[in-house]
């Protein structure tokens, strides 16, 4: 009897990260009866921070946080993908893109993982809980504020967050962070950026500045205090009957001033291959099946899977089992920002919002916080890699 193939994989502690992963392997291993598929899961915090060329030497497939493009190309511990999978499939990934996220994952002209999940900071609410108080989904900043100065608004407030969403105001008042190498935003913008920030952050309960996206979700299921939160990275699961004790709704982010909807970061996750795996043959039929619209609008969503391609998003079978979360929040997507990805920008992102928490817990001069980041992100840039 001949050996079965083995791949292992490495994916994050939650239903969205895991179980699609275990049920696409199940099916795959169905399909491939010599194949055998052993996904594992690490926490979310491990998953931003956990470097790729330590998981290279242990799993075949990791998905992965597309900050981590760069510092994978530049070591080439994954690999390009444009080499195992023909150009169709890609151009098909290409075309079908949720707003950037393929792009997030192509760094010197290379394709290193495919995008099998889409997400940015979207809007949730509890519709429930607004009908009771008699007020609507707030549509614009002041409508938030207001909302926020009663008690009902929350969001994650852990530094890498927070950094997320100083980003995000940036890019709504009309800046993209990190345009020159001599900044990481102009003083008339961060310096806005941070005191809208703060009026905001000034009213969510302290509690807050302990969790990540899911667990706020988790905190607005399960508790009735909380009816809206106006940013966080957006968690299908939770619009699904039955995930939660109660359902959430999810919107597109509230407008700033006049200047429409507010941009935010874009995240989601991607599968790439180890260039260390003994398998890569395998590991890209497999990926090729993960990433394909049949599967990205079935077996994947259907496992708590948030699908990384468009024609899954626009399916109304998947919105009807998700109260319209995709249908919602696509125009969120699309417009999203794609954040730096090179080499030392992972260096950056690890400390840069410690020091944007520090101001939104205790206040201080916008202009050293400033000053700080400007120092840190010129420090990044010097670490040696491939810049984009």
């Amino acid at each position: 009897m001949n050996k079965k193939i083995q791949l292992k994989g490495i994916t994050w502690g939650h239903s969205r990260g895991l179980l699609p992963m275990v049920a696409t392997a199940q099916r795959f291993e169905e399909l491939h009866p010599n194949v055998e598929i052993i996904w594992r899961k690490r926490t979310l915090q491990e998953f931003a921070d956990k470097s790729i060329a330590q998981l290279s030497e242990e799993y075949d497939l990791m998905v992965i946080d597309h900050p981590w493009t760069g510092h994978a190309a530049a070591q080439k511990r994954v690999v390009a993908l444009d080499e195992v999978l023909s150009k169709a499939f890609l151009e098909d990934q290409k075309g079908n893109s949720v707003g950037k996220s393929y792009t997030s994952y192509n760094f010197e002209g290379l394709q290193w993982a495919l995008p099998i999940d889409a997400a940015t900071p979207v809007a949730a609410s509890r519709p429930d809980l607004l009908a009771e108080s008699g007020i609507a989904v707030p549509k614009t900043f002041d409508e938030l504020l207001a909302l926020a100065k009663i008690g009902k608004v929350a969001f994650a407030l852990i530094p890498i967050d927070v950094l997320m969403s100083f980003y995000m105001f940036c890019c709504s008042l009309g800046e993209d962070p990190c345009l020159t190498t001599e900044r990481i935003i102009s003083e008339e913008v961060g310096v806005k950026a941070l005191k809208l920030f703060k009026s905001l952050a000034d009213h969510v309960d302290e509690r807050f500045y302990n969790k990540n996206p899911f667990m706020v979700y988790e905190d607005m299921v399960n508790n009735d205090d909380i009816a809206y939160c106006p940013f966080a990275y957006g968690y299908s699961n939770y619009s699904r009957d039955g995930y939660g004790r109660k359902v959430l709704h999810f919107h597109d982010l509230v407008a700033l001033g006049e200047k429409g909807p507010m941009i935010s970061t874009l995240g989601g996750a991607g599968l790439a291959i180890s260039s260390k795996s003994n398998h890569i043959d395998v590991a890209a039929k497999y990926a090729e099946f993960v990433a394909s619209p049949e599967i990205q609008a079935t077996i994947y969503v259907e496992n708590g899977g948030q699908p990384g391609h468009l024609k899954a998003w626009k399916d109304e079978e998947v919105n009807r089992r998700t109260a319209d979360f995709f249908g919602q929040t696509l125009p969120t997507l699309e417009r999203a920002f794609l954040r730096p990805r090179y080499y030392g920008h992972m260096h950056f992102q690890d400390h840069a919002g410690d020091v944007v928490v520090e101001y939104l817990r205790n206040g201080g001069d916008e202009l050293s916080v400033l000053a700080t980041l400007n120092t840190m992100y010129k420090e990044s840039l010097q670490l040696v890699g491939s810049n984009e």
